[in-house]
């Protein structure tokens, strides 16, 4: 994953925690949307990865 769209999500996650979800979505929608198919594939498995980050709930957990 490139550095510049690795700085956006966090920004986003960041944004996300201080629940700014609009801004959030403004930092990250364009990186994701810029994304090819492998970069693509990378964001996913960093988001599935950090759902704890953008949600406070732990996945594992949920029924």
């Amino acid at each position: 994953m490139r550095p510049s769209t690795l700085r956006a999500l966090k920004g986003a996650v960041e944004l996300t925690r201080q629940n700014r979800l609009t801004e959030a979505v403004l930092i990250a929608e364009p990186v994701i949307l810029a994304a090819d198919s492998y970069e693509g594939d990378e964001i996913l498995r960093w988001l599935a990865e950090h759902v704890t980050d953008l949600t406070g709930e732990d996945p594992k957990e949920t029924p």
